[in-house]
């Protein structure tokens, strides 16, 4: 893994594949790292054709930290939205839209298929939505636009979501624990957690960069940013939309709200599927993503 200057901040990023081909562009959720994009998962696609680039967002992983900055007022941050005034955040996803189109000039990429989980398809739909000369694919998977009137995680997953978890230094074993009961509550009914694989890719993570209150300024990115629709509807690329119809914490109405959005996308609703990327259906996913870049390049 290397690390370059991008949008004016460090970002660590990975690259696979031969760099003449094409680039597939990986981005990641809400406070985890890029390698939840796993190595069996972007070396399927490098065996597609594509070079593949994945990268820690800015307050996770090894790109730059904003610790500088204090953790946002949850409160105050609702009120502000409620009242129709721009809260006070450190950065939004157009920020970290900006971090990837720098990371692209940063490697001399003029354009790539750029692909989106959770937080990272909002990111990536903005890319497509304000960039349109750098994107030729897009891909978002279990992604929202950001409507208001979208239905919400239960309020059983919230909790577990903004609660404090223990501290992963201190008590990592109540830290993993913590983890794994939210991706199994996450997970979808047809494909359950590997347990071991997650426990493994927790303590990866952890033992990586620890900080929670980046998981915090990255929740006020995504709140502050509110409803992007109005630029999804200038996207004019090739756009496969992925949701599992067991997502429980980004219901799939909010998938069907990002296919709607854009302009000829296609909707693929995966049965079974839930807030996670299994690995019994990474070959699906992987087919998906390059049958739709191939509808730019024409292959």
């Amino acid at each position: 893994m290397k690390s370059l200057r991008a949008n004016g901040i460090t970002v660590c990023y990975d690259s696979l594949g031969d760099e003449d081909d094409d680039t597939i562009l990986l981005i990641s959720g809400l406070g985890t790292y890029m390698i939840r994009w796993t190595d069996p998962f972007c070396l399927s696609l490098v065996a597609k054709g594509f070079r593949v680039i994945r990268f820690d967002n800015r307050d996770a992983g090894l790109s730059k930290h904003f610790t500088n900055s204090p953790t946002p007022d949850f409160a105050a941050l609702a009120t502000a939205i409620a009242a129709g005034r721009k809260p006070d955040v450190p950065y939004t996803l157009d920020d970290m839209a900006a971090d990837a189109i720098g990371l692209l000039d940063a490697l001399s990429i003029e354009r790539a298929h750029v692909v989106g989980r959770s937080m990272g398809g909002m990111i990536a739909q903005l890319m497509a939505g304000d960039h349109p000369q750098r994107v030729s694919s897009l891909a978002s998977i279990m992604s929202s636009t950001g409507n208001p009137g979208l239905p919400s995680a239960a309020a059983d997953i919230m909790a577990m979501l903004t609660r404090r978890a223990p501290h992963a230094v201190d008590d990592e074993e109540g830290f993993v624990a913590h983890g794994l009961a939210f991706a199994n509550r996450i997970g979808g009914t047809r494909f359950p957690i590997d347990r071991e694989a997650h426990r493994a890719m927790i303590l990866e993570e952890s033992r990586r960069a620890y900080d929670p209150a980046g998981f915090g300024r990255q929740i006020a990115a995504i709140a502050a940013t509110g409803d992007i629709r109005p630029r999804l509807a200038r996207i004019r690329v090739p756009t496969l939309v992925v949701h599992g119809s067991d997502d429980a914490l980004i219901p799939p109405a909010c998938g069907e709200d990002t296919a709607a959005s854009i302009p000829g996308s296609e909707f693929l609703l995966i049965e079974g599927m839930g807030h996670d990327l299994p690995a019994a259906l990474h070959q699906t996913l992987v087919d998906a993503i390059c049958r739709n870049a191939r509808r730019d390049i024409g292959k």
